[in-house]
């Protein structure tokens, strides 16, 4: 096929074969493909608590401001019962034998309660929502849980998120909270941090929406039950002789 004079490229030897009328071919300007951005994948639980345990852009105050339990949920959208279960374990990670669970473990089982009856937000009180919670108290329990944390984000990848939207699986979870936070509650010497790093779980499958983790912290859960159930059995029988 044959181009009209018009539509060929005119190179460096084609100057004297130019159209009488003095016709130039103009450059044209193909426009730039444009660039489409994918949404920023959501925080995880370390970059989150980062956030959080960072010091306050304000000037004056250079240890941080205190951060109000309340404004905190208010601003963590869908994952506000991760992130309020990650607040309600804050204590079992407390450096004490025992005692801590007292304070935890009525927590984890409020934060339960609200999850087995599917409510959308959890309802808090209106002490506890104004209750202010120290930067440096949020930096400390960051050094302590932050290599479980980047070991978590680098072995598990967040799968199965669909399983988190159904009611039958936020309604059993609220159910293994409330025992855990029973559980945690009694003045059990040495479980706290066990039971502490067994909620970590759970905070992060809440969180980063990982319904694989979320069968890993059941499955841990129920062998707790379970084993707590056979050690009161042995216990029960001793006792009575």
């Amino acid at each position: 096929m044959i181009l009209p004079e018009h539509a060929r490229s005119i190179g460096p030897h084609d100057q004297d074969r130019r159209p009488a009328s003095g016709y130039t071919v103009q450059p044209v300007d193909v426009p730039t493909p444009a660039v489409i951005n994918d949404p920023p994948p959501p925080a995880s639980t370390l970059a989150l608590l980062r956030a959080l345990a960072s010091p306050s852009e304000n000037p004056d105050s250079a240890a941080g401001e205190p951060l109000r339990l309340g404004d905190i949920l208010a601003q963590v959208g869908e994952r506000v019962y991760g992130v309020l279960l990650l607040i309600a374990t804050l204590p079992a990670f407390i450096p004490l034998p025992f005692g801590v669970g007292a304070i935890a473990g009525p927590l984890v089982a409020l934060v339960g309660l609200q999850l087995a009856l599917m409510k959308a937000r959890p309802w808090l009180p209106a002490g506890l929502a104004e209750r202010r919670i120290e930067r440096e108290r949020l930096q400390r329990f960051l050094t302590r849980i932050e290599p479980v944390l980047t070991w978590l984000e680098r072995t598990l990848r967040p799968r199965r998120g669909e399983l988190l939207d159904l009611h039958p699986v936020r309604a059993f979870t609220g159910v293994l909270l409330i025992l855990i936070g029973i559980l945690l509650a009694l003045p059990l010497p040495l479980t706290n941090y066990p039971f502490g790093l067994l909620l970590v779980l759970y905070c992060v499958a809440l969180i980063e929406h990982d319904g694989r983790l979320l069968l890993i912290a059941w499955t841990i859960s129920l062998a707790t039950l379970l084993g707590f159930v056979m050690l009161s059995d042995v216990l029960a029988h001793w006792l009575t002789g």
